[in-house]
């Protein structure tokens, strides 16, 4: 049983996740094993504790190595503790997506730790310079710690372009009616690219709009491509990861929650980039 499926049934053990965390972290490292403890221990700790899913921590420690991979060959294997800012901007990302954001009255009362707080500037550590620890700005670089801007409307949409385009030509085989969907979609932002560098106000307006009418065209395509297995796995996969928000949603807020949460998992299982452009 995983540490998400645990947490789904009522059995999880905030220290499960710790060790799952260790165990991510070791895997990155090359099988270089850097015990969580101490201080480190305590700010996993509270990852668990404000209800956030495994793959989301996962993916916060992959930005970080990512970009530490950009930086040339690694010559040290990186502490979880730094870490924490891409972990809770993935954190922050996935409440927006499904919906869990503070001004939610049931959720936000009832919660013990905040569910976003400030990030920290990394503090001296023993372990730097001793040969088994980057300093904090050999992995991040400054821009870690500061707020990202959203990409304008032509990036955004020359970018999912993009993404699209890999796609199509991806190994991926879900059937006809997806292969179409896909090359329609692409078709559709080849128009709207040319549009959106000079487009301001109704223009603009418009043109966001029909990237939502693609998006939600495609993602309907990507959930029937899907077969039953598949998509009763990320219902599951869902519901497992609002499981320690359940209670404190009322049925409709949890209702929009979890499809909120099947759409943001049904693009993962597909490799389906967001179409639509939020502001």
């Amino acid at each position: 049983m995983t540490a998400e499926d645990s947490r789904a049934e009522g059995t999880f053990d905030a220290d499960e996740f710790c060790r799952a965390i260790e165990t991510y972290i070791c895997r990155k490292n090359d099988g270089h094993l850097i015990r969580i403890s101490g201080p480190a221990f305590d700010m996993v700790r509270g990852w668990a504790e404000q209800g956030m899913p495994l793959k989301v921590a996962y993916a916060g420690i992959d930005r970080t190595f990512d970009r530490y991979y950009r930086k040339g060959p690694r010559r040290r294997p990186v502490h979880v503790t730094f870490c924490e800012a891409d972990v809770l901007d993935a954190f922050e990302e996935w409440q927006r997506a499904v919906g869990v954001v503070p001004g939610m009255p049931d959720e936000i009362e009832r919660l013990e730790v905040p569910m976003v707080r400030e990030r920290p500037e990394p503090g001296p550590n023993p372990g730097w310079g001793r040969g088994f620890m980057p300093r904090p700005t050999d992995v991040a670089g400054e821009d870690a710690h500061r707020t990202r801007r959203p990409a304008s409307l032509p990036a955004h949409v020359e970018r999912v372009l993009s993404r699209l385009t890999l796609l199509r030509g991806s190994e991926r085989q879900r059937g006809e009616a997806w292969d179409r969907a896909l090359d329609e979609a692409v078709r559709s932002l080849d128009t709207i690219a040319a549009k959106a560098r000079q487009a301001r106000g109704d223009a603009r307006a418009a043109i966001v709009a029909e990237l939502a009418a693609v998006d939600r065209s495609v993602l309907a395509c990507a959930r029937d491509a899907l077969d039953d297995r598949e998509r009763a796995g990320i219902v599951r996969e869902a519901a497992n990861e609002l499981a320690p928000f359940r209670e404190r949603m009322s049925p409709q807020t949890h209702a929009a929650a979890i499809e909120a949460a099947t759409d943001r998992l049904l693009r993962q299982a597909v490799g389906l980039p967001t179409i639509l452009y939020g502001e």
